[in-house]
């Protein structure tokens, strides 16, 4: 199982340098939605030079114009682009198809998706599926364990899945021992504890 960490909600200078002290403690750096609607992916454009072990990942939220943004996401050094999955399928299938000519990864966000749309993204098997709790969400907790088993007998044939949502150290040992999870998605339980980078430490021996 990977570690994806999000990094969100934060000056431009504070996640350069972030992503430097991360790189290659965790599998997966994650530029966050919000970094990339305040900056912009052309100030972003450089962060992969800093990013040498571990993979870069921009938080697209494609939505329409699919192609267009994962262009200009991938010409912005991205290893990995996002797209949801409430996108119209033709936008998934040219996102899809554009990562994969591209030989870059893909991950579908699955927030607010329902079981008839998932069945026609099976179609997708490499790209990741997020099972991806709202961060809006604040009054209910997320049984990260119990997402991912019912969404694993729901759509067995998915075999790359990953999940985010206030997963903490808790639920990223129970997810380990369930071995279906390709990678889990972790942001504040991370990046808003005093030392990120014991944190993400102690996440990798939970998970490895």
């Amino acid at each position: 199982m990977k570690l994806q960490v999000a990094i969100d909600r934060v000056t431009l200078e504070d996640a350069y340098q972030s992503i430097q002290q991360l790189d290659g403690i965790v599998d997966i750096i994650e530029i966050g939605t919000s970094l990339i609607k305040e900056y912009g992916l052309f100030a972003l454009s450089d962060f992969k030079s800093k990013v040498v072990h571990s993979e870069l990942l921009f938080d697209l939220k494609a939505i329409d114009e699919g192609v267009y943004e994962f262009e200009k996401g991938y010409a912005a050094n991205a290893d990995s682009l996002t797209v949801m999955g409430s996108a119209s399928i033709d936008t998934l299938k040219q996102t899809y198809n554009l990562a994969m000519s591209a030989k870059k990864m893909i991950l579908i966000d699955l927030l607010e998706t329902n079981n008839d749309k998932i069945n026609q993204l099976k179609q997708f098997d490499e790209a990741i599926f997020n099972l991806h709790y709202s961060y809006d969400n604040k009054n209910q907790n997320f049984d990260a364990v119990k997402a991912v088993s019912e969404f694993h007998t729901n759509f067995p044939e998915i075999k790359n899945i990953a999940v985010a949502g206030g997963i903490n150290l808790d639920q990223a040992e129970k997810l380990n021992k369930q071995a279906i999870v390709d990678r889990i998605i972790v942001g504040g339980s991370i990046m808003n504890s005093r030392n990120s980078i014991e944190a993400a430490t102690k996440f990798m021996e939970v998970i490895k």
